[in-house]
């Protein structure tokens, strides 16, 4: 459970909640079985053997003294010949206890107690002796007269009465409003004093419930709030490689929905986690106080319990991980194809998509079924498990209640408490296959956070003004999982202020060349010097400040036009932003929209058409004001007019400014400062177009078949 550990930096911080959700489960775990233990008054009382005055008074003794009474059944007390009216027939003895001290055996006869004050009567009642053995002050003892079994010897020993209950005064407080004579209004008065009781402690219970269940959630959500936070703020820094080989819709499908299994198990663990369990301790803990040997034999079962939930646990783990790989497989079909609808229906590939889409869920049914499976298992097979022990247990309950060692009344509530417990155990036989599905999720968005940052050097500089030049030395690259190297040496140096075009078919290394220079991508091997600083040992911070990237991919984000514009220089005013679109000519028609710079580009791009929506990037590009300038396939979605407009805007912006242009239009090329021809990842002509057209086949052809149109 490594993995969750680390939640906890999440969670922790949060203690005085978890401090209060805790307490909310001990008041309602106590609460709960303090319920279930006024059946034993309410059956004392509504059977009448003993009264609700007399159970109290045996109890009081049994842990004053550590002896209890035989409770005489209505036969036994019309039988002359027992005597019970006058005689306490002890059943039991605990060790080390004033009862043992004082030589008291099970199966003795009390026949008389005295304080010192009062003499001893020639008869004493037996519900009197009990009431003054139960209410003696504790700084006075008293002296019992009993004899042993089959003896008619009555003996006499003093009892310590120094364990006198801290909550007897309590109690005698409360007994004191019961009636003890008039039998039916005794009843009356001790019923409605315990539906009272239980009317209190249900309030209580249900308020500690909503405590508990409220601050769980908001435990839950702080924590999630942190989790993705964190998560999102170690992906911007991650190696763009790792999206190029893994996929983006993995990683959104990981921080969406695995964060919120994730939050699930939080929610699992602070709610019905320790909830069920807390009321199964103290309803066990409540039938312990009435016998605790018959508790330790259904506790038996545990360890086969524990086996059985730990096998189970790992299937619903397995399966969970396999399950949220399909997830995100699905997200990333489902965005390729929505994405991509209308190249599906002209060409007709509704069927094939289908067929995609049905085998990636048809898998996620499989996985999602192996979870049901095991998730349904579990509650047949603890209950079964429950069921023989404790039919084992009930064996030797009915024994002790055959052998007047245990009342009805007491039985009865064995049974509930038991009963409960074991019910309250069920409810969370399936917290540890949640918890394991959960921790599935936990691993795989861990998984994201471990993933290494961008590489900088320890001690790296900031790169100041680029003065001079910039130089690629022996460049050799490679894409993750490719199987052989895209760049292969490659070597150029260019001037500061100069204008490059990068020509060549598509596939020969144009695009990875440039990436490499705002540092997407590492080398393997070689370098790439700017005024003679090794790229990969200055901040990187530094290095693309002083760069703008216009890629042959329009990015823009959902947010209004003048947001995307100003997204590349954080607190540019409106006339910034206004001058940047004019200079990319996207103020014509942004002017023209309804809400102007306020327009929002969402997902369907605000109804703008592709070259609308490059001009706004390319006015980003301006508005940053960098000193390099790298243009990937920049106006390839540009009308003819747009165009040339632009390449006038960009020939006197980028003055004083270094530009690497691809294109494969002859108007952005034919003019550059120095065009290098790329091929099979290689450089293999540098030169002015007059030079190139005359020494260089490959970029004649490509003049001729491409840069013309």
């Amino acid at each position: 459970m490594k993995e969750f550990k680390r939640l906890l930096k999440y969670v922790w911080p949060q203690w005085p909640s978890l401090v209060t959700i805790v307490i909310c489960v001990i008041l309602t775990g106590i609460l709960f079985s303090a319920s279930f233990m006024t059946i034993i008054p309410f059956l004392k009382v509504m059977m009448g053997r003993e009264g609700i005055h007399g159970w109290v008074d045996r109890k009081i003794c049994n842990t004053r003294y550590g002896m209890d009474f035989y409770v005489p059944a209505a036969s036994d007390m019309l039988d002359p010949t027992k005597n019970l009216l006058y005689d306490l027939r002890v059943t039991s003895v605990k060790k080390n206890t004033a009862a043992s001290l004082a030589g008291i055996k099970p199966e003795d006869k009390i026949v008389g107690v005295s304080t010192g004050e009062v003499p001893l009567p020639e008869k004493m009642p037996a519900s009197k002796m009990m009431q003054i053995l139960a209410k003696q002050s504790d700084d006075k003892d008293v002296t019992v007269y009993f004899s042993h079994l089959g003896s008619d010897e009555v003996k006499s020993e003093v009892l310590s009465t120094k364990n006198r209950p801290f909550y007897l005064d309590t109690v005698e407080s409360l007994m004191s409003n019961i009636s003890i004579g008039d039998d039916s209004v005794t009843k009356k008065q001790t019923v409605k004093l315990i539906i009272i009781l239980m009317i209190f402690a249900t309030f209580f219970r249900c308020v500690a419930r909503f405590f508990q269940d409220y601050l769980a959630e908001r435990v839950v959500n702080v924590a999630l709030n942190g989790l993705r936070r964190d998560t999102f703020s170690h992906i911007v820094d991650m190696p763009i490689g790792y999206f190029s080989s893994e996929g983006p819709s993995d990683t959104v499908s990981r921080i969406i929905r695995d964060s919120e299994l994730s939050g699930y198990g939080i929610k699992i663990i602070l709610g019905k986690a320790i909830r069920e369990p807390s009321k199964a301790i103290f309803t066990l803990a409540a039938a312990f106080l009435i016998n605790w040997q018959i508790v330790v034999i259904f506790l038996c079962g545990a360890p086969f319990l524990g086996i059985a939930v730990g096998a189970l646990g790992k299937k619903m783990k397995k399966a969970s991980r396999k399950s949220l790989m399909s997830w995100s497989l699905m997200l990333g079909r489902l965005g390729d194809a929505i994405s991509g609808l209308r190249d599906v229906k002209v060409y007709n590939q509704q069927d094939n998509e289908r067929k995609k889409f049905n085998t990636i869920n048809a898998k996620l049914l499989r996985q999602q079924n192996n979870m049901s499976k095991a998730d349904a298992l579990t509650g047949p097979l603890l209950e079964m498990i429950g069921m023989v022990i404790s039919s084992i247990g009930l064996i030797y309950i009915l024994n002790w209640v055959f052998n007047s060692k245990l009342g009805e009344e007491e039985f009865f509530t064995l049974l509930i408490l038991l009963g409960t417990s074991a019910e309250s155990l069920r409810k969370s036989s399936d917290v540890w296959n949640k918890i394991q599905q959960s921790y599935a999720a936990v691993e795989r968005i861990f998984g994201v956070v471990d993933q290494p940052e961008e590489r900088q050097a320890e001690g790296a500089i900031e790169l100041g003004d680029v003065k001079e030049s910039i130089e690629f030395r022996d460049l050799v690259f490679t894409y993750p999982k490719a199987p052989e190297p895209v760049l292969k040496g490659i070597t150029l140096k260019v001037k500061v202020g100069q204008n490059i075009a990068v020509v060549g078919p598509n596939g020969s290394g144009k695009t990875t060349l440039l990436n490499l220079l705002p540092r997407f991508y590492d080398a393997d091997s070689g370098q790439i010097l700017i005024d003679g600083h090794d790229i990969t040992k200055v901040t990187l911070k530094s290095l693309r400040d002083k760069m703008a990237v216009v890629s042959q991919r329009t990015i823009t984000f959902n947010d209004t036009i003048a947001a995307n514009i100003g997204f590349g220089k954080p607190g540019a005013t409106m006339d910034e932003i206004i001058a940047a679109a004019k200079n990319s000519y996207s103020h014509e028609f942004i002017s023209q929209m309804p809400d102007g710079y306020n327009t929002i580009i969402g997902e369907e791009g605000a109804g703008l058409s592709g070259g609308q929506l490059q001009r706004i990037v390319i006015a980003r590009a301006i508005l940053k004001n960098p000193q390099i300038l790298i243009f990937d396939e920049a106006m390839s979605q540009v009308d003819a007019d747009s165009e040339s407009k632009i390449y006038k805007a960009l020939e006197e912006f980028a003055a004083n400014r270094t530009s690497f242009v691809i294109a494969h239009r002859f108007s952005t090329v034919v003019n550059s400062d120095l065009i290098a021809v790329v091929d099979y990842g290689k450089i293999i002509a540098t030169g002015k177009h007059s030079e190139l057209i005359e020494s260089c086949q490959l970029y004649k052809r490509l003049y001729e078949t491409q840069l013309m149109h």
